[in-house]
């Protein structure tokens, strides 16, 4: 596609959003433009002055339409997709902002959460920042990934029982156990048991440890039993710590205040979930 003269950056993005999109690469510009990248560089550094473009990666652009000049960019959803073909990675939105589009979020989520097999720098991207999780292996858990609509096409997202799973796996992303019993008291309701099982035999036994005790406190019982099998592994059931941080320090440490048989989890303080 050449566009019309004058061959303006400013004329491609009026082009790009009459057919609906709101990304383009370097590439994409100088083919279209017919412009060397020193050009294009130069005024794609004007656009971003004005508030109309932005960079999240070299070599990617964000369109920011008229409508989120205030916020300074579109909503992640609407370029993730494109962005993590950019940089050619697998990847799903997840943790907090999963449970969100599944319902179960008791209140807003800045962070757009996402996990892949890179390790990428967070993005500050007008409202809402992009974090990225590393997780090695990205095969085992396709089959717990959802396509999800978005206002520009479609993304990656965890469902329910990887959701779950990567909530206790990653904890410091879900702030604290108590946000994630909070979060599970709705979340636990979409979740299938069959599914959870399946998916959790590609997770560490501990994680299926506190999950499991999580759920439980969460009011989602049989839910929980669903990892009972892959727990034990043909092994005994190691005792762990249910909040490890809470024991780093043997000095500071609080005393246990249960010890959960079933799951052989030490507790010492029991989260709370959030009213």
């Amino acid at each position: 596609m050449m566009l019309d003269e004058p061959r303006k950056l400013s004329d491609y993005l009026t082009y790009l959003q009459s057919r609906g999109q709101v990304v383009f690469t370097d590439q994409q510009a100088q083919q279209a433009l017919g412009i060397s990248k020193r050009s294009l560089l130069d005024a794609a550094e004007k656009q971003q002055r004005r508030g109309r473009l932005l960079s999240p990666r070299q070599g990617f652009y964000v369109i920011v339409p008229a409508q989120f000049l205030s916020w300074g960019a579109p909503p992640p959803s609407w370029y993730i997709d494109d962005l993590m073909r950019h940089e050619d990675a697998p990847y799903y939105v997840g943790l907090l902002k999963a449970a969100e589009l599944h319902g179960a979020s008791h209140q807003a989520v800045i962070e757009f959460q996402v996990i892949t097999n890179k390790r990428l720098p967070r993005i500050k991207a007008g409202r809402s920042p992009i974090a990225f999780y590393y997780r090695k292996d990205m095969d085992p858990v396709r089959a717990g990934l959802a396509d999800h609509k978005t206002d520009t096409g479609r993304m990656k997202v965890s469902g329910p029982e990887l959701t779950a799973l990567d909530l206790v796996r990653y904890p410091r992303a879900a702030v604290g156990l108590s946000h994630i019993v909070t979060v599970l008291t709705d979340l636990g309701e979409k979740i299938d048991g069959a599914k959870l099982g399946a998916m959790a035999a590609h997770f560490e036994r501990a994680v299926l440890q506190r999950l499991g005790y999580l759920l439980c406190l969460a009011g989602h019982e049989p839910k929980a039993e669903a990892l009972s099998h892959q727990m034990f592994r043909g092994a005994s059931l190691p005792w762990i710590e249910l909040d490890p941080p809470l024991a780093a320090d043997p000095d500071f440490a609080p005393e246990p205040v249960a010890r959960d048989q079933p799951w052989h989890v030490i507790v010492r303080r029991i989260p709370e979930a959030d009213e």
